[in-house]
């Protein structure tokens, strides 16, 4: 039995097109997007007839498209934040909200025993519809339509994601990233010097990088010297960055 056969899900559909702004070329598309398992297994249709594979394929689309726009965004970034960035904007939690804004709860077809739980606002089965609804776009409207919507979901997003890259307290780690993004050696550090008594010294240190003094700091210990040195230099080479 195919979806067409069971009680559809029109009036969802329609309101989708009305949320996207676009007519659908295939409404079935959405429709299946809309669809959890539990309401399959309730209506005896086959598992294919759910959101299960579209969610497959809506990964890999938001995988790419938010890659693509980290990577334009911050140029500045390695590896290992872009990766750190994109996890933020891509995890569970986070789809379930954008799914949550979007409305998508309501509009979804689901088994009695799922709505009656609370199902449908779970965070796993916003996070999955999403998803399926970004495969949906991108098969009925194609990859710019996709980027358009998953952009126009997510735009206002990718500054607090980019900062989760790096954790803000750890300012020698991110004088080594943007060093390196730059082309530049890895920053040394040198003692230059402690007063104070024994048992309470100040330590001076300075950051070097290529022999040339970018910054100078002062802790009780020389670790925490280090770091006031490491933070004096972002403040040196990127003014108004936190």
């Amino acid at each position: 039995m195919g979806l067409s056969r069971v009680p559809n899900n029109a009036g969802a559909v329609s309101q989708l097109e009305l949320l996207l702004g676009f007519r659908f070329r295939d409404p079935s598309l959405f429709q299946r997007a809309l669809t959890h398992r539990s309401f399959c297994n309730e209506k005896d249709l086959a598992d294919n007839e759910s959101y299960e594979r579209m969610e497959f394929l809506g990964d890999a689309v938001l995988g790419l498209v938010v890659s693509e726009e980290l990577y334009r965004r911050f140029p500045d970034f390695l590896e290992g934040r872009l990766t750190k960035a994109r996890s933020a904007l891509v995890k569970g939690e986070t789809l379930a909200k954008f799914a949550g804004s979007l409305g998508l709860g309501p509009l979804l077809l689901v088994g009695r025993g799922v709505d009656s739980t609370g199902g449908r606002e779970q965070e796993s089965v916003l996070a999955a519809a999403l998803e399926a609804l970004v495969a949906a776009v991108y098969l009925d409207q194609g990859l710019d339509r996709a980027r358009d919507f998953i952009l126009g979901v997510m735009s206002d997003h990718f500054g607090e994601a980019a900062r989760e890259g790096i954790p803000p307290e750890n300012p020698k780690s991110r004088l080594q990233e943007h060093l390196q993004s730059q082309g530049l050696q890895t920053p040394k550090y040198r003692l230059v010097g402690s007063e104070g008594p024994d048992h309470g010294p100040v330590f001076t240190v300075e950051v070097l990088v290529d022999d040339e003094v970018i910054g100078e700091g002062q802790g009780g210990k020389k670790s925490e010297a280090e770091v006031q040195a490491a933070r004096a230099a972002l403040e040196f080479l990127q003014p108004g960055v936190e």
